[in-house]
């Protein structure tokens, strides 16, 4: 090829190579792009999941029927009114006392209806010493935690005047209203943390302001552009508050990761004593080429949250897909723009202190410490292989044994809310009655004499089956025929035992009483019951989800460096971080170990929706770095350099990137490990833990080691897949001595 014959093949190399000739009308194509999603998306409006959408089975069509019979239900709260020292008893005049003046005062704020009085309803505690007022608030139900704030100065009020007994209330608004109050802004300071902390290991890296804010500018937009979309998206698959968090945490990491593998590819031709065009160019076909890789793979793996049939993680992973489809579209366009434009002023604003020594031009970009430990990892692969596994093999292992659950209020938030100490007295005192089981029932005429023989029959053998003590309340809306009964379980905040009494209440109270009318519908919903419905729904979608991203990830690898031994390695590494990942967390949460250095004491399980939601983002996260290695070791190769050379050459030179890179993963990553709240706490410790995993024991260790073991053997592709489409990419040559001629090149392909 002649000196002079620059040609470039591929998506990534043509769209930098379009973007640095024409780089104000990237840079404006991309501006325009993020102000028209930011206000299409706006003026759009954002439709959130449905309650009633969120699951299938009887919690869904419990909420159908509910929905189509145009039956509010408003927010219930409930005062507790209990004995401190055990004395007095409901009988007694303070007690009866306590009990009229709470009903005076909730009445009194005007922000309640149906205030009912133990008295009546038989709310009293076997032993008479615990009573509960029940009350509605007024107004819509999704709102009431904006007005409750009232009726609690109200109950304080009387609690005040009653110093021997104890007057707390609890409910759907009081909960919602304490919760906000204590950990609203967590998850704001917890996604605002996230640039500060971005930006300041940008800057250790580059040492120079510019190029800091370039991927975490990069990472903004995309982020901005992507709640735009999410917003017109939202009519057709529904958003929600969940599937923003996630979008902002992996928009963050995958937006600055794609942008620092550019850039410091960029950086490194630059100094290898390439003039800027020419360093763009081999960025563009290389560092472009595995961003798009990447991306892609993590696209398909979010794209697996959708086999999972809930709303809530079918919202998730669109979300998530989004943004890395916006990242690795701004990182491949916009980027190389930019870079065209500021060209040597991406070294602008310097720190002087943490200024990068220049290194001797082309000299290739090594990290001491990785070199290090390449040369010993390489000297013996086999003692590296085996050492490195048994390790993770070993912090994996109390995966087997993982237990998990929706995680109830004392667990999720343990003794840092008060309300949940009320929770505890109310389900000693009433088991089951804070978290009562709700019977649907729709008739054809709920007045019929049959339909209340089955509604007096459920009600009498709920309780003879053993599946609850009572009282068993049934409340019905003649106009739309539907029946609502009320029934606490035994086990209350005892998860498995109330899910053995829901399991009594479908499977052998129900058939015999309300299932034997003809045409009658009676689907048992709850807290409880919503509980189960997600937990056996997402564990049904195990098997696809799972299958669907390995299957889809092998493909893409055995597409990007047509190598059957690239892909299968690939996915047994994968398997392996992800795998210590759970360890790790069960260790952790489960066990207790160390539990108490992330404050996660007495949780006693993994939450439900963890393990699946972790597979699926670490699985396509850590593909940015195998990509980015791989790509690095087979580029060596192709220049000529043995295996076990390339392997030392593609490790140590990417090796201050992955780290850079692992280092934000893992910084924003932990700042949710910092939140209250032990779902949120679980996530930030195992996608942290994960991380640091991947991008040192797997990346720097055991891919090397294998990598060496298998030689030659790392890029077997039998004949009869020789016919697959050939994404792989040409390489760059050896870096030169001295700046080349603007012109010369190579044939850069992607």
């Amino acid at each position: 090829m002649g000196n002079t014959d620059v040609r470039v093949r591929g998506l990534a190399a043509r769209a930098g190579g379009w973007s640095a000739r024409h780089r104000w009308a990237a840079v404006g194509i991309w501006v325009l792009f993020v102000v028209l999603a930011m206000g299409l998306g706006s003026a759009a409006g954002r439709v959130d999941v449905d309650e009633s959408d969120q699951l299938k089975g009887e919690t869904h069509t419990a909420a159908r029927i509910i929905d189509d019979a145009g039956i509010e239900q408003p927010a219930g709260e409930t005062v507790l009114i209990q004995s401190k020292d055990g004395a007095a008893k409901a009988t007694s005049g303070e007690f009866r006392a306590a009990v009229t003046d709470v009903v005076k005062a909730v009445g009194a704020t005007g922000k309640v209806v149906n205030v009912t009085s133990p008295y009546d309803t038989r709310t009293i505690s076997r032993d008479g010493r615990s009573a509960l007022v029940q009350f509605d608030m007024r107004g819509d139900a999704d709102t009431a935690a904006d007005r409750v704030e009232p009726v609690l100065k109200a109950v304080a009020g009387v609690q005040k005047d009653h110093g021997s007994l104890r007057i707390e209330e609890i409910g759907g608004a009081s909960m919602k209203k304490q919760y906000d109050d204590a950990f609203g802004n967590d998850f704001q300071q917890a996604e605002y943390s996230a640039v500060p902390v971005a930006l300041g290991i940008l800057l250790i890296a580059f040492g120079a302001l510019v190029a800091a804010l370039l991927p975490v500018g990069l990472a903004i937009t995309a982020i901005m552009a992507t709640m735009g979309l999410m917003g017109l998206v939202s009519h057709v698959q529904p958003m929600s508050d969940t599937a923003n968090s996630v979008m902002l945490l992996v928009g963050m990491a995958v937006g600055v990761d794609y942008c620092l593998f550019y850039l410091r590819r960029e950086r490194e031709e630059r100094d290898a004593g390439r003039d800027p065009g020419t360093a763009l160019r081999i960025a563009a076909a290389t560092s472009g080429r595995a961003v798009i890789v990447s991306g892609v793979t993590v696209c398909v793996a979010m794209a697996g949250m959708l086999f999972t049939g809930l709303a809530t993680f079918e919202a998730m992973g669109l979300a998530s897909l989004m943004v890395v489809a916006v990242a690795m579209v701004g990182s491949v366009t916009v980027l190389p723009a930019l870079l065209s434009l500021l060209g040597h002023r991406v070294e602008k604003g310097r720190i002087p202190f943490l200024g990068r020594r220049r290194r001797r031009q082309g000299a290739p970009a090594e990290s001491r410490f990785w070199t290090a430990v390449l040369r010993g990892v390489l000297a013996r692969p086999v003692i590296s292989v085996v050492v490195a596994a048994g390790a993770l093999l070993a912090v994996a292992a109390p995966a087997l044994g993982m237990k998990t659950q929706q995680l109830t209020l004392d667990q999720e938030f343990g003794d840092t809310l008060p309300i949940v100490q009320t929770y505890n007295r109310i389900n000693d005192a009433f088991p089951g009655g804070s978290e009562p089981a709700q019977v649907i029932v729709k008739a054809k005429d709920i007045n019929a004499p049959e339909v209340r023989r089955a509604l007096a029959d459920f009600k009498q053998q709920a309780i003879s089956s053993g599946a609850s003590r009572g009282p068993v309340d049934i409340k019905v809306h003649e106009a739309q025929n539907v029946a609502l009964v009320s029934v606490p379980l035994v086990g209350g905040s005892d998860m498995d035992q109330a899910v053995k009494s829901l399991g009594k209440l479908r499977d052998e109270v129900r058939p015999v009483t309300l299932g034997k009318v003809e045409g009658l519908d009676a689907p048992v919903t709850g807290q409880v019951a919503g509980n189960k419905d997600f937990n056996d729904q997402l564990l049904g979608s195990v098997v696809p989800v799972f299958a669907f991203v390995v299957v889809f990830a092998f493909l893409l690898m055995l597409l990007s460096f047509r190598s059957l031994t690239v892909a299968i390695t690939s996915i047994l590494l994968n398997l392996l971080s992800v795998g210590a990942a759970y360890g790790i967390l069960v260790a952790v949460f489960q066990h207790g170990w160390g539990a108490s250095l992330v404050g996660a004491e007495g949780v006693g399980a993994v939450v439900t929706w963890l393990p699946l939601f972790l597979f699926v983002i670490l699985f396509g996260l850590s593909m940015d770095y195998h990509v980015f290695v791989v790509s690095r070791i087979r580029e060596a190769r192709m220049r000529g350099r043995t295996t076990k050379e390339a392997i030392q050459h593609g490790v140590v030179t990417t090796a201050g990137v992955v780290t850079s890179a692992a280092v934000i993963m893992v910084a924003v990553f932990a700042i949710f490990g910092t939140l209250s709240m032990q779902s949120m706490k679980q996530m930030g410790v195992g996608l942290a833990a994960a991380v640091l995993i991947d991008a040192t024991i797997i990346r720097g260790v055991l891919l090397p080691a294998v990598m060496a073991l298998l030689g030659e053997r790392n890029w077997y592709l039998p004949k009869w897949l020789h016919r697959l489409p050939d994404l792989t990419h040409d390489e760059s040559p050896e870096p030169v001595a001295a700046p080349p001629v603007r012109g010369e090149g190579e044939r850069l392909s992607v």
